[in-house]
């Protein structure tokens, strides 16, 4: 079986230790392929430094080896190892492009590093993967066990959202959330719930027009194409036991109202999946933590579940 590749992420950071904790558990199970700077594994890690990445070894961490010129410091990032970070992402999507690996997942990078050290060009992981693989329209989706959340708008201020918040960007959103459940997660006929924008769902136009303007006459147009779609639904109702019963993914409209519901139920073992790659990607859904980075604290939980996960993507695709 074709490995899933690993990036190394920000070397100051818990991205070594968590993929170390990770091939731990998953060894027997998925083959994995780890790029990066073997100097910054924890140390005692018993790894196998290889030029070939068929040639996974069955008792020790295969690596990609790179040199980043200078050990790293945990809790302390350094600016010259940013061209090695990047360089480790870019090999990641050459291997999965070709067809040497199954999947990308990818450790926590610090944007600011990689700023200051390669004038690092794009707002995060996402939208460099989504340069590498020739394409602008990427979905992010957050997962766990109990709930699957995709934010149509991310990064922005809560201020922005309205304007930002498009037909066409909702319609994307929506489509490309859709053919993603059926080819990478198996589901034939997936059922999405999708929140208002404002409070009750805009309370029939009393706290908002949006609902009434804009998201249900997209949700109509996707449903009369055959989509099983509920909403425009207000958020405060739909993350309970009993309503997740009901749908496979809940659209939501801005960042936190996906993303707050699924951090409070699984704060630990959430995955970050880019949906719309041509390839699989999956990461831990959590930063760097400098604060205890090379203390023996990192929660490998995450990152276990990002790979399994990952795996269970390319078996659905039959990669």
């Amino acid at each position: 079986m074709k490995p899933i590749a690993i990036s190394c992420g920000e070397p100051a950071g818990i991205g070594p230790e968590i993929a170390v904790a990770a091939w731990n558990a998953l060894k027997t199970d998925v083959p994995l392929l780890w790029i990066g700077d073997p100097l910054h594994l924890p140390p005692d890690t018993p790894y196998h430094a290889a030029t070939d990445p068929s040639d996974i070894h069955p008792f020790k961490l295969t690596v990609l080896a790179r040199d980043f010129g200078s050990p790293a410091v945990p809790g302390v990032p350094n600016p010259d190892h940013a061209t090695g970070v990047i360089a480790a992402i870019s090999d990641a999507v050459s291997l999965v492009q070709s067809g040497a690996a199954r999947a990308i997942c990818t450790g926590p990078i610090h944007k600011a590093a990689l700023i200051d050290g390669a004038d690092f060009a794009y707002p995060g992981h996402t939208e460099y993967l989504a340069a590498l693989a020739g394409t602008d329209q990427v979905v992010m989706m957050l997962a766990c066990d109990a709930l699957r959340v995709v934010p149509t708008t991310i990064h922005i201020p809560l201020m922005d959202v309205p304007t930002r918040l498009t037909a066409s960007l909702l319609t994307d959103t929506l489509l490309m959330t859709h053919a993603a459940l059926r080819r990478d997660f198996g589901i034939k006929k997936p059922r999405i719930a999708v929140a208002g924008l404002n409070p009750h769902a805009g309370e029939d136009g009393k706290m908002g027009q949006e609902e009434i303007e804009m998201i249900a006459p997209v949700l109509d147009a996707l449903r009369a194409q055959g989509m099983d779609i509920a909403g425009p639904m207000s958020a405060d109702t739909m993350f309970h036991a009993g309503a997740r019963q009901h749908y496979d993914v809940a659209v939501c409209m801005y960042h936190d109202q996906a993303l707050i519901p699924i951090k409070t139920l699984d704060f630990s073992g959430g995955v970050n999946v880019t949906l719309g790659l041509p390839f699989i990607r999956t990461s831990p859904d959590h930063g760097t933590a400098f604060d205890i980075a090379g203390k023996g604290k990192a929660d490998a939980t995450s990152m276990i579940a990002a790979i399994r996960m990952a795996a269970q993507m390319a078996d659905a695709r039959g990669t």
